[in-house]
């Protein structure tokens, strides 16, 4: 399903800045990946320890 408008605001996009309507609506979305503005959600990480090793299924 193709979105007819600018994420941020809805606007029409702008060929030149597309998905968007103008280059301060595409910078304004970069700027909240780079800044982790946009996350998953996650259950805890409690199974593995901060190196990423999966202690429960660990051998002994």
């Amino acid at each position: 399903m193709a979105r007819s408008g600018c994420p941020i605001c809805g606007d029409p996009a702008d060929p030149t800045h597309a998905p968007f309507c103008s280059a301060r609506h595409r910078d304004r979305d970069l700027l909240q990946w780079l800044g982790e503005g946009y996350r998953l959600p996650a259950g805890p990480a409690d199974a593995e320890d901060a190196d990423g090793v999966d202690k429960a299924h660990a051998p002994d």
